[in-house]
C-alpha cells in the first residue's frame, strides 16, 4: 500500500542513480565549488537564474545537469540553520520522498552547509521519506507509479552523512515508529464492510508477533463484567462486539504500567439517532483512537520500549437495528453508574467508559489516555489542527502538550468544571448520555471523567484530526494516524 524505499546510511559515496539531492540553508553559499553530487559546479548558476534562495521546503529542480554523473540534481531548502527541528527533518525528508518518481537509484547528501547533522537528525529525515511514501490503494486495480520503482521494486537510497554509523542504529526506531503509524493508517482507511470488531480484533492479535501479549474479550466475557454501555452501544448490530487488551512489559518487573485506551466504533450510523446521509461514508474512521492505540502498541514492541504499557480497545458497530437500544433506555455501567440514553449517536463515551473502568480495576496504571474521535464539537473549536486535551491532572497535560509540540500533533488543552458537569445529571439516572450542543466536546469529557476516579487520566478528542486533517510534507492519506508518533514520544521522554 506504500511506496517502498530501501534506505541504507554512508559516510561518503559517489552518485548512485539518476537522482542527486542536495540539502540547503538559507544563509549558506548555495555552492562552493564542486562537489560530489555536483562535479561542475552548476547549482549555483542554476540558483542565481532560477532565483532560488533554499527557503524552508523549496526546491530546485536541475535536469541533466552538465558535467554531473546524475540525470538530475534536487536541491531542498532547509532554511535558517539555527531555526531546524526534528520536525523540520521530518519535512524535508517527506518532501524529498515526494520528488522521487520512476527512478531505481537515489543519492542524498544530508550535511547541509552550517548544519550539525548527527544520526537523530539523519533518521529523522529518512523517516519523514517513510511516512510520505504512505498511500492506501489496496482496493485501486488500476494503480500509479508515481511514487514507486518501474515494477514495484524499491528503490534504492543511500544518505550520506559523516553521522552515517548513529544514523543506522537511529533508523531502526524510524522504521518501527513508520510502521506503527502506517498501521493506524491502514485501519482508519479500511473500507468498513472489510473492518469489523472481530476483523480488527485480529489485527490487534497480529502484535503477538512482536511480544505484545494480547487478550480478546467477547460478548459473553463482557456481559459477565458487566459492561452495560459498552454491549448497549453494540446491541443493534449483526457483528459481535470485542474488547482487545494488549499488553507490553518492557519495564520492571512489577512497576504499574501507563495505559492508554482507544473508541473503536468501526462505523457509526448513529443508531436510532441516524446521521444525515451527507458524509456518512466517513464514519468507516469512527475507530481512529483504537487505531492509534494500536499502532502505538506496534511502536512500542518493535522498539523494544523499557516501559510497561497496557493498550485497550473498545470495538463495537453502532447500527439502526430493531434491536438497537432507544433514546430513553438506561442502562448500567461496569463501574455500576447507571446512563440514560439521549442521543444514540453520543455512543463512543458508552464504550468508553466501561473500557476505562475495567483498565483502571484490573491494572491499577500510573495514568490513563484515552483518545478518541468523539465530538464535532471539537472542530467547532480547533478546527483539524489541533486535537482537544482534557485532563484531571496538570502534571500529566504538560507531557503531552510537550510531546505534541516535538512531534507536531499538537494539543490544546480544554476546561473542565462542576458547572459542566451538572449539564450530564438525569431526572432518572445517575447521569445522561449528552449534555446538549452547548460545550458538547466538554460534557463529553466530563461523562468520561466519572469513570476514572483519582487516578491520573487525560481524554484526547481526536475527531478533526484522526481523519480528513490538512496533507502535509509527511502525509497524504486521509487517515492520518495522528497520536501514534504523540504518544511514542510521551512514553519515550518520560516513562522509559
Amino acid at each position: 500500500m506504500s511506496a517502498k524505499f530501501d534506505i541504507s546510511f554512508e559516510k561518503s559515496a559517489e552518485i548512485a542513480g539518476s537522482y542527486a539531492i542536495l540539502l540547503k540553508t538559507s544563509e549558506a553559499e548555495l555552492a562552493a565549488g564542486a562537489s560530489a553530487a555536483d562535479p561542475a559546479g552548476v547549482v549555483a548558476r542554476a540558483a542565481k537564474i532560477a532565483g532560488f534562495s533554499a527557503k524552508s521546503m523549496a526546491t530546485l529542480d536541475i535536469v541533466a545537469p552538465q558535467g554531473s554523473s546524475a540525470d538530475r540534481i534536487i536541491v531542498l531548502g532547509l532554511g535558517k540553520s539555527e531555526k531546524l527541528t526534528a520536525h523540520d527533518w521530518l519535512k524535508a525528508g517527506g518532501a524529498v520522498a515526494s520528488k522521487i518518481k520512476n527512478t531505481t537509484k537515489v543519492t542524498i547528501f544530508v550535511d547541509a552547509p552550517g548544519v550539525n547533522v548527527g544520526g537523530k537528525e539523519a533518521a529523522d529525515f529518512a523517516l519523514g521519506m517513510l511516512l510520505r511514501a504512505y498511500s492506501f490503494d489496496a482496493y485501486k486495480t488500476k494503480k500509479k507509479d508515481d511514487d514507486s520503482a518501474a515494477g514495484g521494486d524499491a528503490v534504492k537510497v543511500t544518505i550520506v552523512t559523516a553521522a552515517a554509523k548513529d544514523a543506522a542504529q537511529a533508523y531502526n526506531t524510524s522504521v518501527a515508529v513508520a510502521n506503527g503509524v502506517n498501521l493506524a493508517r491502514d485501519l482508519v482507511n479500511e473500507p468498513p464492510n472489510v473492518l469489523g470488531p472481530v476483523e480488527f480484533a485480529a489485527k490487534a492479535k497480529a502484535l503477538e508477533a512482536l511480544g505484545v501479549e494480547v487478550e480478546i474479550l467477547g460478548e459473553e466475557e463482557m456481559r459477565k463484567l458487566g459492561m452495560g454501555a459498552l454491549l448497549g452501544v453494540a446491541q443493534g448490530s449483526v457483528r459481535p462486539p470485542r474488547l482487545a487488551v494488549m499488553q507490553w512489559k518492557g519495564g520492571k518487573a512489577g512497576e504499574s504500567p501507563v495505559a492508554f485506551i482507544g473508541k473503536g466504533v468501526v462505523f457509526d450510523t448513529g443508531g436510532i439517532s441516524i446521521k444525515p446521509a451527507a458524509g456518512m461514508e466517513e464514519m468507516k474512521g469512527d475507530m481512529g483512537g483504537a487505531a492509534a492505540v494500536t499502532g502505538l502498541m506496534h511502536v512500542l514492541a518493535a522498539r523494544k520500549a523499557k516501559a510497561n504499557v497496557v493498550g485497550i480497545i473498545g470495538l463495537v458497530e453502532n447500527m439502526p437495528d430493531g434491536n438497537a437500544q432507544r433514546p430513553g433506555d438506561i442502562v448500567t455501567s461496569m463501574s455500576g453508574q447507571t446512563i440514560e440514553i439521549i442521543n444514540t449517536d453520543a455512543e463512543g463515551r458508552l464504550v468508553l467508559c466501561d473500557a476505562l473502568w475495567y483498565c483502571n480495576d484490573r491494572f491499577k496504571p500510573k495514568f490513563m489516555i484515552n483518545l478518541a474521535t468523539l465530538t464535532g464539537a471539537i472542530l467547532v473549536a480547533l478546527g483539524n489542527i489541533q486535537a482537544g486535551l482534557f485532563s484531571n491532572d496538570d502534571a500529566l497535560s504538560e507531557q503531552l502538550i510537550a510531546a505534541g509540540l516535538s512531534t507536531r500533533e499538537r494539543l490544546w488543552r480544554m476546561p473542565l468544571g462542576k458547572e459542566y458537569d451538572k449539564m450530564i445529571d438525569s431526572k432518572f439516572a445517575d447521569m445522561k448520555n449528552t449534555g446538549g450542543r452547548h460545550g458538547g466536546s466538554i460534557t463529553a469529557a466530563q461523562f468520561l471523567k466519572r469513570f476514572v476516579q483519582e487516578t491520573p487520566w487525560a481524554h484526547l478528542d481526536i475527531a478533526g484530526t484522526a481523519m480528513g486533517s490538512p496533507l502535509d510534507e509527511i502525509n497524504q492519506s486521509w487517515g492520518s494516524g495522528y497520536g501514534v508518533r504523540l504518544l511514542d514520544e510521551l512514553v519515550r521522554a518520560n516513562y522509559e
